[in-house]
């Protein structure tokens, strides 16, 4: 995989903007300790399946274009493009702030989900660890857990989940949002290929773990043609359920998605972003609890149509 050059959209939230009027440079991996003094995130969506939840980094070197929660790094003072990828902020104390938070009198051994807004099992992982400590803190007070993520690296942990099963719950969902390998590549860069986390589902599922697939985001007119194989090839796999969420592309997002598109598919770009605003009102994204994830209109309702026809016949449990 060649190096990529920098690009971030402009930060609404800071007072320089930095623009290069020679060759670009290339991106570099930089590494920040946040200092944070809690850990558990409580969220009130409607339209979200859990409440709460662990983010042992922030930033994710997986890279993907549509990633939603890229508008966040604008709050560090980072951009929501290249520095999303590349400046990552790793909360060291995670598992102790855990571990004082399942601590409280208050704490009812609700789930709690690793991650929500990056892969918990991205690469600094594998050093780092983070997670990890988190799913010990889980095992010794027999806390039920939920995971949604990309990487094979969570195979690492099917020790821990196997404990946690034992005394709790586990729930694991694996994210494939396509089937085509060069597809996957040219989105979602760093991430493992799309069979190698079919062989993750496998080696969960073979370990007693519960696992599903996600066929999240569903990217109107590149991903949805995909949606079939992939659940089949999960089912196939050992998976027992599967969700999927519709792309949508709050703020900066819709610029760094569409300029990786641009770039990697110039002929399907425009034919990708009309479908897209097909499913938003004629907009890119809407935040609107109910929708955002589903999405309206008729091409909508197919991608719908679509997975829960698929999921039913091949005996996958799912919710809509």
């Amino acid at each position: 995989m060649r190096p990529v050059p920098i690009s971030n959209p402009p930060n609404p939230w800071s007072s320089t903007v930095v623009e290069y009027l020679d060759e670009t440079p290339e991106v570099r991996l930089e590494v920040f300790a946040d200092a944070s003094r809690t850990i558990l995130a409580k969220n009130d969506s409607p339209d979200v399946g859990f409440t709460y939840s662990v983010n042992p980094y922030r930033g994710c070197f997986h890279a993907c274009a549509y990633c939603y929660a890229r508008p966040s790094h604008e709050y560090l003072s980072f951009g929501a493009g290249t520095d999303f990828d590349r400046k990552i902020v790793v909360k060291l104390n995670a598992p102790s702030l855990l571990r004082t938070a399942f601590a409280r009198k208050s704490w009812r051994r609700e789930p709690v989900v690793f991650s929500g807004v990056t892969d918990c099992y991205q690469p600094l992982e594998a050093s780092y660890r983070l997670t990890r400590g988190c799913l010990q803190v889980c095992a010794e007070v027999a806390n039920p857990i939920g995971i949604i993520t990309k990487a094979p690296l969570v195979e690492r942990d099917i020790d821990v989940l196997q404990e946690i099963a034992r005394v709790a719950s586990v729930q694991v969902m694996i994210s494939i949002p396509f089937w085509d390998v060069e597809k996957a590549r040219a989105i979602e860069p760093y991430v493992a290929t799309p069979a190698r986390r079919l062989r993750t589902v496998r080696a969960l599922a073979d370990a007693g773990i519960s696992v599903g697939v996600n066929v999240a985001p569903v990217i109107p007119g590149l991903g949805d043609e995909d949606m079939p194989r992939i659940l089949a090839a999960a089912r196939d796999a050992g998976a027992t359920r599967a969700g999927y969420v519709l792309l949508r592309l709050p703020g900066p997002v819709a610029q760094v998605f569409e300029e990786r598109v641009r770039a990697a598919m110039p002929l399907r770009v425009e034919r990708i972003l009309h479908r897209i605003r097909e499913t938003r009102d004629g907009r890119l994204n809407d935040p609107r609890f109910g929708s955002r994830g589903r999405g309206e209109g008729a091409y909508a309702a197919t991608i719908r149509n679509l997975f829960v026809a698929t999921a039913a016949r091949l005996g996958l449990k799912h919710h809509v």
